[in-house]
């Protein structure tokens, strides 16, 4: 007797499909997206999902919420390669693949205590990608490096 191992997903009227995050990696997003689940909306996390790409995958639904630009800005810096899906009505409205620009800007804090984007409102953090696998940015000002870990650790 065969057995059915198909995963099946109800689709979602309105909201966004965060696609092909890195096995592991739903549960940080979710934490930087702020849900915690008592925000009402309806929530579908799938993790380590067979993928012919990833090898395993993770995969989130979030019914009736979108995502500021700075917040898309933050899962290309968690989830490097990930595909964000705009759903209106059921249908695909919108699908970009996100990719980590080469500057990021004013959505980390630098780890260094004695940098001036930490001493100076007006001076907004800019740091520069010096790999995407594995994570690994430096401060413009400074010159600290940072890790993934790290990165996740600082963004404001």
């Amino acid at each position: 007797m065969a057995i059915d191992r198909e995963l099946r997903v109800q689709k979602i009227k309105e909201g966004i499909v965060i696609d092909h995050l890195r096995a592991g990696t739903a549960l940080k997003i979710l934490e930087m997206l702020g849900i915690t689940g008592k925000e009402g909306y309806i929530i579908t996390v799938a993790m380590n999902v067979p993928s012919q790409k990833l090898g395993t995958k993770d995969i989130i639904k979030i019914e009736g919420r979108y995502l500021s630009p700075s917040e898309v800005s933050k899962i290309a810096l968690i989830a490097p390669k990930v595909t964000l899906n705009v759903i209106k009505d059921y249908q695909v409205v919108r699908k970009e693949r996100l990719i980590l620009p080469e500057e990021i800007v004013g959505i980390i804090k630098c780890s260094n205590p004695t940098c001036i984007t930490n001493h100076e409102p007006q001076v907004q953090s800019k740091f520069l990608v010096l790999s995407r696998e594995p994570l690994k940015i430096k401060c413009k000002y400074c010159e600290t490096i940072m890790n993934q870990e790290e990165v996740f650790r600082r963004l404001s």
